[in-house]
């Protein structure tokens, strides 16, 4: 197909950064409101299959927290006793009593606990994972021209990166809650119930605290935006440098692609730093409000020890009380990092989800059947993006059931995206495309591409093995089946020469083969397929003469009884084709035969003499 450079979000319909602002700072849209529900919505729904589990956490957290408060009661009794106990004979025996019931307290509290983060972590990871495995195969289902306008690490990174959080978020938000709800409530009535001015005064301080820390919340939110946009940055350009390293080496540009990622690595490292900052901030703060209270209750209650209004014991008990109110307010600081880094991990991870692939089946559309391959364009026009213009208009073209037609031209006419109009790769804009009469966009694309094989210019292989990549073009194959493909293909000879035969792994992208060997395997794979529309795009272009002359008459072969499509620049390789088209900026202007095209002496000789000078 025609080069069509990634540009990145700017380029076309941008997926929006995600934000998440608390309600009273900004207002929103109805539209957004409502998108902002539904995802609330799905955000909870994730627990549905996890609602057993997610109780069971939820029943510890009550049990952390009714321990944490039990421990300074139990302590507040014993302090209390110890007059009591000083004149009595067995005050060793009830202490150990009392101690024991401690430990028992303590018990149930380490088990609720590590119930809390071992299952609890399991249940968010399950849902990471299942976010994880929606996010990939719903990029699978994307269509050609999303993936024209976006990149592939900032991809990646939201597939990865954002969904690490999402784990923690999951599992750490009920917990958090729930404890410090039950934690902050129960200290806070403990503190009444000693000493209810200690409690007022402590709770006057609570709103400074709070304003406190959504100030650098909001901050740190900002930070961390940032900062998921520069990673982005970071993977993509680590992506392209690493898998064009031959590319890097052979033009000795090393240190350009080290410039490139030092730029990248030092505005994450910025946006990393501010973060930390307001962290900092958050955190420290935080601790210096817990020192404040501590030393609020210290005086206020040496005070009204003084006065006669509060004893040893209740100072003792509201020292251990303060730390148990402290310790919901450091969770919620904590559910509000985990909720800044995991739910604007999910807001992308959404927007992913939300973007609907332009190509689809159809409401009403059908499977196919058995296809004989006439091909037909009915006054086609098609353009790539709205506003450019049009890379195909007024077309029209029939192709008979087992024809072999040739597309030839210059770079750049559209012969490659009239090809990829065919499996819908891309959807016209103007006229239709038929396959048997049928309107392709009226067929199931299953089946619709599982009756057209391609065979495009741009060679990929998957890691793995020889076979590994060869059955990729029908999962079932018997090796005696692969075989004969692969003899079909002329690639039969150089996979036996390779170390493990089929059973060669060959590295990522087929790194280890040669050009003309990947693209051998990759025609090998179309020839598995056996659809009934086999299209090659510059499916030679790698291949030395004599391969080239053994593929011509493998595809020759190959061809009889279906119909093929052949895109070449090399006018050798469709001497034998039963058409060849003429396609230029102003249409189809010439047709014929090899002979026939020659004798007219136009645009196609014209070609064919230039290749010959070369």
């Amino acid at each position: 197909m025609p080069s069509r450079k990634s540009v990145g979000p700017v380029a076309g319909r941008k997926l929006p950064s995600a934000t998440f602002q608390l309600p009273f700072h900004r207002s929103v849209s109805r539209e957004e409101a409502a998108r902002n529900r539904a995802r609330w919505h799905r955000f909870l729904a994730y627990y549905k299959p996890h609602l057993p589990l997610l109780g069971a956490v939820l029943c510890c957290a009550v049990l952390v927290s009714l321990t944490a408060l039990a421990l300074p009661l139990i302590a507040n009794h014993i302090v209390k006793r110890l007059p009591e106990l000083a004149g009595s004979s067995d005050a060793i025996g009830q202490l150990l009593v009392l101690g024991g019931v401690l430990l028992v307290v303590f018990a149930v509290q380490a088990l609720a606990t590590y119930f809390v983060d071992y299952r609890g972590h399991v249940m968010g990871a399950r849902i990471e994972a299942q976010v994880r495995g929606e996010l990939f195969e719903h990029c699978q289902k994307l269509s050609f021209s999303f993936y024209d306008r976006q990149r592939t690490g900032q991809l990646m990174s939201r597939i990865t990166n954002d969904s690490l959080w999402l784990g923690e978020l999951f599992h750490h938000g009920p917990e958090d809650l729930a404890i410090s709800l039950l934690k902050f409530t129960g200290a806070l009535a403990v503190l009444v119930w000693i000493d209810p001015l200690i409690a007022l005064v402590i709770v006057s301080l609570l709103p400074f605290a709070m304003g406190y820390a959504f100030y650098f919340n909001n901050r740190m939110n900002k930070a961390l935006r940032t900062s998921k946009e520069r990673i982005a940055g970071v993977n993509e350009r680590v992506e392209d440098a690493l898998g064009g390293i031959r590319v890097v080496q052979s033009f000795a540009n090393e240190g350009d692609e080290k410039t490139r990622f030092d730029v990248e690595n030092a505005e994450f490292l910025r946006s990393r730093a501010e973060g930390y900052r307001s962290e900092a901030m958050l955190w420290s703060g935080m601790d210096a409000f817990a020192q404040l209270v501590t030393i609020v209750v210290i005086v206020f209650g040496a005070i009204r020890i003084l006065g006669g209004e509060m004893d040893a014991a209740g100072l003792f008990t509201l020292l251990l009380c303060v730390g148990v109110l402290l310790d919901p307010l450091k969770r919620f600081d904590n559910f509000i990092r985990l909720w800044q880094e995991g739910y604007t991990g999910f807001v992308r991870a959404m927007e992913l989800l939300e973007e609907q692939p332009d190509i689809a089946d159809r409401p009403q559309a059908q499977p196919l059947g058995s296809v004989t391959g006439a091909i037909g364009f009915d006054n086609v026009g098609f353009r790539y993006e709205a506003g450019e213009p049009k890379v195909l208009e007024r077309v029209t073209l029939s192709i008979r059931p087992g024809e072999f037609v040739a597309l030839v031209g210059p770079s750049g006419v559209g012969k490659s995206t009239l090809c990829s109009l065919i499996p819908r790769f891309y959807d016209v804009d103007a006229g239709k495309v038929t396959l048997d009469g049928r309107d392709v966009r009226n067929a199931t694309l299953a089946t619709l591409r599982r009756h057209v094989g391609v065979v495009q210019q741009d060679v990929y292989l998957f890691s793995g093995t020889v076979a590994e990549n060869l059955r990729y073009g029908r999962a079932g194959a018997s090796m005696d089946e692969i075989v004969a493909a692969a003899k079909a293909a002329n690639a039969h000879d150089f996979i036996l020469a390779l170390p493990q035969g089929y059973d060669t792994d060959i590295g990522q992208r087929g790194v280890k083969l040669s050009g003309g060997q990947k693209q051998r395997l990759t025609i090998a794979r179309a020839f598995l397929k056996n659809p009934s529309v086999l299209i090659f795009d510059e499916a030679t272009s790698a291949l030395d003469n004599e391969s080239e002359r053994a593929i011509q008459q493998s595809l020759l072969s190959l061809a009889k009884g279906r119909t093929t499509l052949v895109i070449a620049h090399r006018l050798s390789t469709i001497r034998h084709a039963d058409r060849i088209l003429v396609l230029t900026r102003d249409g189809i202007v010439e047709e014929g035969t090899h002979d026939a095209l020659m004798a007219m002496g136009g645009t196609y000789a014209g070609l064919h003499a230039m290749q010959g000078r070369i």
